[in-house]
């Protein structure tokens, strides 16, 4: 059996984010086994593939900020997707005290 990929490891990490709670970019690399390579996790969610279930909008900033800016598409889709699971978006940010995810 073959090793999972950089990307699918951080696809797996982000898959066990529970529904109501989010975590930070920088904590998906360091999951993941990837250090402090916390920029490439955007990237390597952005491969992801037509069709899938990975919950994608659940990472976010450090700062509880959602990456996308205010009033574009992706931070809307981002901000209601949370909203539907219960996280209290404001100005774009989430409180990581309340809802960061804790594994």
């Amino acid at each position: 059996m073959t090793e999972p990929t950089k990307d699918q490891r951080i696809w797996q990490v982000v898959a066990a984010i529970p529904a109501g709670k989010v975590a930070s970019y920088g904590q998906i690399a360091d999951m993941a086994g990837l250090g402090r390579q916390a920029r490439y996790i955007g990237k390597a969610l952005g491969k992801l593939p037509e069709g899938h279930s990975i919950p994608w909008y659940r990472v976010i900033r450090s700062n509880g900020q959602i990456a996308f800016p205010i009033g574009s598409e992706a931070f809307e889709v981002q901000a209601q997707s949370l909203r539907e699971e219960g996280v209290v978006v404001v100005d774009g940010r989430v409180s990581m005290r309340q809802f960061g995810w804790r594994p």
